[in-house]
């Protein structure tokens, strides 16, 4: 079941399971704000199961550091805009991954990573990242982090 997300008030919509439902709803609707904010575009979020491709393609970035979650993917969202393909999943522990993908050669190519509020650093990311901080007015307090692609997804 797909939903436009609302970037105006946090909804849980789809992300009832999580412990950290509410923060990991205002980290997802503090990234359909970006969207709205910048491009006009909605974020619309789908299951893993409807849009697994999404995923994969995700997992396939993360590989390039030999990274793999053992937490369930909720929401998966893919946005194309200006020559960039984002594509995002919102897991139940409350991470949030991101791949920016500029489809045009030599552009920039990143995975990030952001913490729901109130969350600790999970154990693969000890040591290896450092997380800054960002207020939010929908999401708290975010923690980011993230590396940049080496090697083409496509």
């Amino acid at each position: 079941m797909s939903y436009i997300v609302n970037f105006k008030e946090v909804e849980t919509v789809g992300l009832e399971s999580s412990p950290v439902a509410e923060a990991l709803a205002g980290l997802r609707a503090n990234e359909a704000r970006y969207f709205w904010n910048k491009y006009k575009t909605e974020f619309e979020v789908f299951t893993p199961q409807e849009r697994p491709e999404i995923l994969a393609h995700i997992e396939k970035a993360l590989a390039q550091r030999e990274m793999t979650f053992p937490y369930a993917a909720l929401n998966v969202a893919q946005v194309e805009v200006d020559g960039i393909l984002w594509s995002h999943v919102f897991y139940e522990n409350g991470l949030a991954v991101n791949v920016l993908y500029t489809l045009e050669e030599g552009g920039k190519r990143a995975v990030g990573f952001k913490l729901s509020n109130g969350i600790d650093i999970p154990a693969e990311f000890e040591e290896k990242f450092k997380f800054a901080r960002q207020k939010s007015k929908l999401a708290g307090e975010i923690r980011g982090s993230f590396f940049v692609l080496k090697e083409p997804l496509f």
